[in-house]
């Protein structure tokens, strides 16, 4: 096979520039100012001509097109819907040279009722849904037309009232911007970013904006405050309410900046919460999501299910299931407000271009300031464009009531001159355009009743004609017409506001222990340190099975949802997840691997309930007081010093159920008992107490005497003393020859007590 033959390039010959280049000036511009200029020429065109809308029409340069190429083939709200790509096509080929997919998203954007307040382009298929905007059919399968609405964008365009520039190849015409007979920038909103800022309007009701925009004409000096009495705020394309307070609104209105927040419409039905819709382009999908994460984290314990029941007939409906009919709906939608796009923000920033061609941010009076001031002159344009059309017929009209007060002699002219409209001109002193119109006259026109209504039009325009004079020349008389054309718009296209303004209280988010499901739980706590939960409160602790060398030293009834704090040694208090604990199958975990006690500290008790439950916190040296939980409630895993040790022994805490009936019971080493009214004991935050039971210091610190143990009960209530293998049950009538008063030394037990071990409540009659 033969080789190709290769091409050598020899290295060292220069390249020849030719002489015409050479002697070409060629201008030299520094490097910096080539790129700022270049820059800066760059982002003008992104400010301008792609992403913020013009105050004018309201729209976007590629929007404005494509409402414009679609009235170009005859695509009106009345005629058959055509293939999308025909009108992408047009806008591609004569007016937009981008790619396809961003002109066909714009005009799906056009085509959604709930992207759009009032929609530019009437579709048909698969443009899309809210749960899923992006969702449409490609641009080979949908067909679309305009809107009845853009006909207020479109109607005057032939008539003068815009002007026109060359398309990007200068072969067409392409309107700078569309004679809209209402303030679609405010109806429909928008938002972009361009290079340096970016823009967010929000869409409102047409019939408040023109309510407004008659106000402004009637007076100029009107307040911005005065004006939110027409224009009370947003109106989504959506019926989820508007919660953002009045005053507020009146102050975005007053800068043009700010934020807007709506909130989801919910209801109660079968003790179920059903959502029936959602703020403006929030998915229901994307919500569902959102509550089933929580639900998979834990975060929700008290919704049972969450369904979506959306269908044709009801487009939004959620469907959130309560665990319990005991399940506050309101504090629960609260919390999915705070934690969801149930509730959702909308930022405000009215940057558009002007009047001037300028973009700034307005306020609300600026923009329909300038919008009036733009709708004056389109009118005053095409009054203008009228007359000069009357003009014109008139000077017509005359020409051709000449023709017909001297027709003989026209008709001869006509016949037998080689040059008839330069003699007609002369004889007649006719215009050229006149003198055409003779000439181009058929002859059935040249009847007796065709001079009978030439004479009709020409009263009929010369009336018209005076009556536009009129208006041209007076402000007075253009306001009124223009107020009078957009009543009649407002009449037309206006409906309800959509989204309901309503005064609401920020949503807050439940805190952890409120989110955690309510559940009875039974806490167990060892001699050496070990806790467990066990479901339920019918649980004998006593009865579970403990590691070799430990036993029960305490447990607590009360809810995953309370308080649970521990006690060491120490007089230091921890709280503990009770909802996290191991379950009373197992032997359960070390009290100290969630925490970080002191070194050598060992735990002697737990507490539970919520923060107004009392406990007695005493010591063996016969001290203590009554504390709340609240109080002694700690988020550190160091915990918090309660209990003012200083030697002594922790005492295992006791509830105190019911404050004014509740005695207390104390026992010590040498076999006493004393029994007095809790009442007599202080409730401190913190502290050492006061003396509960009077033992000498001298006893105390020999260790012959101590407090052995301490009981709370209700009158009702008998007590169990444990001494050794023996056990005897004190009766309510037999407590009484114990009752005494706090910091006595209390009345010995019989012989075979003389070294208790344990006091209990035995059991309630």
């Amino acid at each position: 096979m033969a080789r190709k033959p290769t091409i050598q390039l020899k290295k060292n010959k220069a390249r020849q520039i030719p002489q015409s280049f050479i002697d070409t000036k060629l201008e030299k511009v520094p490097f910096v100012k080539f790129t700022e200029q270049s820059y800066l020429n760059y982002s003008m065109y992104v400010i301008l001509d792609r992403a913020l809308p013009n105050i004018a029409d309201g729209l976007k340069p590629v929007q404005r097109r494509i409402i414009y190429a679609m009235s170009e083939l005859g695509l009106s709200a009345n005629v058959k819907h055509k293939k999308s790509a025909r009108t992408v096509g047009e806008v591609i080929g004569k007016y937009h040279p981008h790619g396809d997919s961003s002109i066909y998203e714009a005009m799906v954007l056009m085509a959604q009722p709930f992207s759009f307040r009032y929609p530019l382009v009437d579709g048909q298929g698969n443009w899309g849904s809210q749960d899923d905007p992006k969702s449409f059919a490609a641009v080979r399968y949908t067909e679309a037309r305009l809107s009845k609405y853009s006909a207020t964008l479109l109607s005057e365009l032939e008539q003068g009232t815009v002007d026109w520039s060359e398309n990007f190849d200068g072969t067409l015409k392409e309107p700078q911007h569309l004679p809209s007979r209402l303030p679609t920038v405010l109806l429909n909103g928008g938002s972009g970013i361009a290079v340096g800022m970016a823009t967010d309007l929000l869409p409102h009701n047409l019939r408040e904006v023109v309510s407004g925009c008659v106000r402004l004409l009637a007076a100029p000096d009107t307040s911005i405050a005065a004006l939110c009495e027409h224009i009370r705020g947003p109106d989504f394309p959506t019926k989820a309410e508007i919660i953002t307070p009045l005053t507020e609104i009146v102050q975005i209105y007053e800068t043009g900046l700010g934020s807007i927040r709506q909130r989801a419409i919910w209801d109660r039905e079968d003790d179920n919460i059903v959502i029936s819709a959602l703020p403006y382009q929030v998915s229901g999908e994307r919500v569902m999501e959102q509550l089933a994460a929580q639900m998979i984290a834990k975060k929700l314990s008290m919704v049972a299910d969450v369904r979506d029941e959306s269908d044709h007939e009801n487009p939004t409906r959620l469907i959130v299931v309560p665990r319990s009919n005991r399940v506050d709906h309101g504090q629960l939608m609260d919390h999915l407000f705070a934690t969801t796009n149930l509730e959702h923000s909308y930022r405000v920033n009215m940057n558009m271009i002007g009047i001037d061609g300028r973009p700034r941010v307005h306020n609300l009076k600026e923009t329909l300031v300038d919008w009036l001031a733009f709708r004056r002159e389109t009118v005053r344009r095409r009054l203008q464009y009228r007359y000069d059309r009357i003009d014109i017929r008139l000077q017509i009209l005359d020409g051709l009531l000449q023709a017909y007060l001297h027709l003989d002699e026209v008709i001869r002219i006509i016949r037998q001159e080689e040059d008839p409209k330069s003699i007609l001109v002369k004889r007649y002193s006719l215009k050229g355009n006149q003198a055409d119109a003779i000439l181009d006259l058929k002859l059935r026109h040249l009847a007796k009743l065709e001079e009978v209504k030439i004479k009709r039009e020409k009263k009929s325009l010369s009336g018209e004609m005076k009556d536009l004079l009129k208006v041209l020349k007076s402000v007075q008389l253009l306001d009124e017409l223009i107020q009078e054309e957009l009543l009649a718009d407002a009449d037309e296209f206006g409906d309800e506001r959509c989204s309901p303004l309503v005064s609401r209280e920020a949503a807050k988010a439940l805190s952890k222990s409120e989110l955690m499901s309510s559940d009875p739980i039974t806490v167990v706590l060892s001699d050496k340190g070990w806790i467990r939960g066990a479901r339920g409160h019918d649980v004998d602790a006593r009865k579970l099975s403990y590691r070799l060398g430990d036993k029960h030293l305490q447990d607590a009834a009360g809810r995953t949802s309370d308080i649970l704090l521990c006690i060491d040694s120490t007089g230091r208090s921890y709280a503990v997840a009770a909802h996290s604990l191991p379950s009373a199958r197992s032997l359960g975990e070390p009290v100290s691997s969630q925490l970080k006690p002191p070194d050598g500290a060992v735990f002697r008790g737990v507490m539970m309930g919520d923060e107004d439950s009392l406990y007695l916190l005493a010591t063996d040296a016969g001290y203590g007081f009554v504390g709340r939980i609240g109080d002694m409630n700690s988020r550190k895993k160091s915990g918090k010093t309660v209990l003012t040790v200083r030697n002594a022994s922790v005492l295992p805490p006791q509830r105190v159920e019911v404050l004014e009936d509740s005695w207390v019971a104390v026992i010590t080493t040498t076999g006493r008992l004393l029994i007095f009214p809790i009442t007599e004991l202080p409730q401190l935050p913190r502290g050492k107490g006061v003396k509960i039971l009077n033992i000498p210091l001298e006893k105390y610190k020999t260790g012959s005497e101590k407090i052995a143990d301490i009981a709370v009960f209700l009158k009702n209530e008998q007590l169990r003393i444990t001494a050794g293998r023996q056990h005897m049950n004190l009766k309510p009538a037999d407590l009484e020859n114990y009752v005494g008063s706090r910091a006595q030394r209390g009345r010995a037990l019989p012989r075979g007590y003389k070294n208790p071990e344990k006091i209990e409540v035995e059991k309630r009659q």
